[in-house]
């Protein structure tokens, strides 16, 4: 006899009462937190963890390390887990987190640093992903929305957060404390998740795995990561160094695609992009990535060096974004759930990003800050309708025995764009910043000198009026303009949107498109 969907997830055990599911929930809440908590915590302790380590010429590797391990990891977790199942990734990838924050809060010097800080990488790659897939193994696609929702927005309150509890840590405990505190999170997760988690694993033959193509996304994920790192800061765009890389790239994906189409399991399915709504919220996460990060990377430079706040003080101003997104997400995942409508989200966060990008392009070196932060609240609005209903539309789209390969891929490409766009936006804004300074008077330091290299808050208030005023005016001018180079991006992203087919979200567990 025909079992009906109900009967089925009943027997694979993925259907229990709403009070599990929550539980479930709040370890994975924890785990996400972990995840965007140490994206972004570490950068305002920088300056003490290299004075105490001695090692400032290899500032950059200490965030760079990490994202580097955590974007290979991203399309090779999802595929673990659509093989051997989501728990077990799931718990090694929070235990290789908690290793790896541990061994960085005893590091004694940079070079452990950088290699504790790669290690907690390999760890976080796993989360956020991880996360996210078991919400699609859980609950119903109807169900989702919800629980994207939240976890949108932890994502979101943690990632503009970090740097503000970074410093508060560093500042009152010892920079050490910024890894150590990932311990106890990380353990409630596991004490939650080990226990309550109970989800059916894959049958049949051992697969076989796609070693050729892991090795291949790793060279190129490496070789992007360094190309977005160096380009235009520590290598001109036109270098040997860059063009080599972007070589080893280009050739890197072209034989990734010719062993991807031999695999029996490959890392990324290629297949994927021919299934509508799997292409397009992967391309617009690409564009959505270039626009949102580079807005969290440069926006506090804007108000340090142009509107005099402190480190803690920025943090605070970037709360209007916040509460953009905060109130979105969770607000369009619950209009979701009861409505079961989506593609109106995509296409309103596009037009609303779009203005958040145009307002932030008008402000300057006189513009009050209430102005601002209409221009970071309406970015915030745009970016919670997109951001988890993307990954929404790719999840009521794939079959379950690929959904961690298709969720991990559009963020592996996601995080692609952010770090493009943070590279290509800062060689912008580095040449721009040149222009303005060109006339300067005296006793402003040149953009190309080791003195401008230095230029910090603090020294800017300690230089003479006429000087000081003059850098103001420079950053006030040549900064907000770049916010205007994405709204282009955004705009192919809204075009995109208007062709994602609205499919019905089942009601079941296991989605639509088993």
């Amino acid at each position: 006899m025909k079992r009906t969907p109900e009967e089925t997830a009943a027997a694979a055990g993925t259907v229990r009462p709403r009070q599990h599911t929550n539980l479930v929930f709040l370890g994975l809440m924890m785990a996400v937190l972990l995840a965007a908590l140490d994206q972004t915590i570490v950068s305002t302790a920088l300056p003490t963890i290299v004075g105490d380590l001695h090692g400032l010429e290899h500032i950059s590797w200490v965030i760079t390390a990490y994202i580097l391990a955590a974007t290979i990891g991203l399309p090779i977790y999802g595929k673990l887990g659509d093989l051997f199942g989501r728990k077990s990734i799931f718990v090694f990838a929070i235990a290789v987190f908690l290793a790896g924050s541990v061994l960085s809060g005893t590091a004694q010097n940079m070079a452990q640093l950088i290699i504790f800080r790669a290690i907690q990488g390999v760890g976080g790659g796993g989360l956020m992903i991880g996360a996210q897939a078991i919400i699609g193994d859980l609950v119903s696609p109807r169900e989702r929305g919800r629980y994207m929702g939240l976890i949108g927005g932890a994502f979101g309150l943690a990632s503009i957060s970090g740097p503000l509890l970074g410093g508060f840590i560093t500042d009152y405990f010892s920079w050490r404390w910024i890894f150590y505190i990932n311990v106890p999170l990380g353990a409630a997760a596991l004490a939650v998740i080990i226990p309550s988690l109970q989800l059916p694993k894959p049958d049949g033959p051992r697969p076989r795995l796609d070693y050729a193509g892991a090795v291949l996304l790793t060279v190129a994920s490496t070789a992007v990561v360094m190309l977005t790192s160096w380009a235009g800061t520590t290598y001109a765009w036109n270098s040997p160094v860059i063009i080599g890389l972007g070589a080893t790239v280009l050739l890197a994906a072209l034989l990734f695609a010719a062993v991807e189409r031999r695999a029996a399991e490959p890392v990324l399915p290629l297949g994927l992009f021919r299934t509508r709504n799997y292409a397009l919220p992967t391309l617009m996460g690409i564009a959505v990535g270039i626009a949102m990060f580079s807005t969290i990377a440069y926006m506090p430079t804007f108000l340090q060096m142009v509107n005099g706040a402190t480190a803690v003080q920025s943090g605070l101003m970037m709360l209007p974004l916040v509460a953009g997104m905060l109130t979105a997400t969770i607000g369009s995942g619950q209009l979701i759930s009861r409505t079961g409508r989506y593609k109106i989200y995509p296409v309103l966060g596009t037009v609303l990003m779009i203005a958040g990008l145009v307002l932030l392009s008008r402000i300057s070196d006189a513009t009050p800050y209430a102005f601002t932060a209409a221009g970071l609240v309406v970015l915030g609005v745009g970016l919670g309708c997109i951001m988890q209903n993307l990954v929404l539309i790719v999840q009521n789209s794939v079959p379950r025995r690929t959904m961690g390969a298709a969720i991990s891929t559009t963020n592996y490409f996601r995080q692609i764009g952010a770090s493009f766009g943070i590279a290509l936006f800062g060689s912008i804004f580095i040449n721009r910043l040149a222009e303005q300074l060109a006339g300067a008077p005296a006793g402003v330091p040149d953009v190309g000198t080791a003195g401008f290299g230095s230029l910090s808050p603090a020294v800017l208030r300690a230089l003479p009026a006429p000087a000081h005023e003059a850098i103001v005016y420079a950053f006030g001018q040549a900064l907000p303009p770049i916010f205007l180079f994405a709204v282009p991006i955004i705009g192919v992203a809204f075009v995109l949107s208007l062709f994602i087919r609205e499919t019905p979200l089942s009601e079941t567990v296991g989605g639509s498109a088993e």
